[in-house]
């Protein structure tokens, strides 16, 4: 089973706002057996959009849509989809009622361009939007489906699974799919490619290794597909343990998962707290902890301490550290974990100080130069990390370097005990 997935808005093809909604339905749809042919983003015109159907339907068995359906002039989706079925409108009573209670809901006055949110091309089957105004439309042609939804994010979600899934699941005979994510960190994927060379030759073909690198990490996905899922799953965890066996130095955790939501569970079931201090990532290690929910049973807070002043007055740097050593440097970061610990009152902290860039390196700390340490309350673990003059890509591989660090204290602390 094929689906295509096609987004229509010029806010997308010029970067306005990045496309989630095809990532969050693609991988929707792979859980529950069905393949993803192509994803397409168009512009809002109408001949642009006629063509991407029509193509669609030529490769896939399900096309879904999103976006385009607004009460505005620029919003031509409906108008484009009632011209390719070769439809007229009507006024459907369900989605009016709707859309009557959210503007009652909210106590704003029903204009008529609100109300036209209700037409809909007479042969298409309206599934009720409970969190919009503008309705799912659901439509079949020579044995394909196409369904058109709103390209608001959380609209598409709730639609995507209270009405759709459930629709496709029961109408088709799906196989199963079975996937297993190991995620590695400190090696390179053509290293691992070259180190799993001979079990990913002995796959069978319907089991496929994938590599998906992610700056200082790389997640291996195993896939398989076929009809009995109990033996698929038995034999995708039987691959999973070779590679780990192989690479086992390199393995973060065996689970499709964050390393921050990792470390977040690991710590909460030891009971365990944590604490940062951020100079040059500036605080984007602690916003992805907090994006987790649950983070507050194990993250207590932290500083982002850029000044000198800060970095002594929160975090408890000697400012004979800082003149003598400079802020990005073994001495200062160990003294910021350090002081987390004491100040925070956690059990480990993370601390971080660099140059970011993409100035203010000299001839002994280029950009990119940074300093990570991490701290319990009995060890203290520093590392120098020498990544790139880009900004952005240096604070993300700070983070994944600092996290990946943690979780390595977090083991050797733990299977100690």
């Amino acid at each position: 089973m094929l689906a295509e997935i096609i987004t229509i808005g010029d806010e997308i093809l010029i970067g306005q706002i990045v496309d989630t909604n095809s990532a969050w339905m693609a991988r929707q749809l792979n859980l529950i057996g069905v393949s993803v042919k192509q994803i397409s983003s168009v512009s809002d015109d109408e001949q642009h959009i006629l063509n991407a159907l029509a193509e669609a339907e030529q490769r896939a068995d399900i096309i879904l849509i999103t976006g385009g359906l607004g009460p505005t002039k620029d919003d031509i989706t409906k108008k484009t989809l009632a011209k390719y079925f070769n439809m007229g409108f009507r006024r459907d009573e369900g989605a009016l009622d709707m859309v009557r209670q959210i503007f009652e809901k909210y106590k704003r006055p029903l204009i008529d361009i609100n109300m036209q949110q209700a037409d809909v091309p007479e042969g298409c089957e309206v599934i009720i939007n409970k969190n919009g105004t503008a309705p799912c439309m659901w439509f079949e042609q020579n044995k394909k489906i196409f369904v058109s939804m709103p390209g608001v994010p959380y609209e598409m979600m709730y639609l995507m699974d209270d009405e759709i899934l459930p629709r496709i699941k029961s109408r088709f005979k799906l196989p199963s799919i079975v996937h297993k994510t190991i995620l590695t960190a400190n090696i390179g994927e053509s290293f691992l490619a070259k180190e799993l060379e001979e079990i990913e030759d002995s796959l069978p073909a319907y089991i496929k290794l994938a590599y998906l690198p992610k700056l200082g990490q790389v997640r291996l996905r195993l896939s398989a597909k076929g009809e009995n899922e109990s033996l698929l799953k038995t034999e995708v965890e039987n691959f999973a343990q070779k590679i780990i066996a192989k690479i086992k130095k390199f393995v973060v955790v065996d689970e499709d998962v964050q390393v921050e939501k990792a470390i977040l569970d690991i710590m909460k079931n030891e009971g365990l707290t944590l604490s940062t201090a951020e100079s040059c990532t500036g605080g984007y290690i602690a916003h992805l902890i907090t994006q987790h929910p649950g983070c507050s049973s194990v993250y207590w807070g932290g500083a982002v301490a850029y000044a000198y002043e800060l970095k002594e007055s929160i975090l408890g740097v000697q400012e004979g550290t800082l003149t003598k050593f400079g802020a990005v440097s073994k001495e200062t970061v160990i003294e910021m974990a350090e002081g987390a610990i004491k100040h925070f009152k956690t059990d480990y902290s993370i601390a971080v100080s660099g140059i970011a860039g993409p100035d203010g390196g000299t001839e002994d700390k280029p950009v990119g130069t940074v300093w990570i340490a991490i701290s319990s309350k009995n060890k203290t673990l520093a590392k120098v990390f020498n990544f790139s003059n880009k900004r952005i890509q240096n604070i993300e591989r700070s983070a994944s370097s600092a996290l990946v660090m943690l979780l390595n204290l977090l083991k050797e602390d733990l299977h100690k005990e």
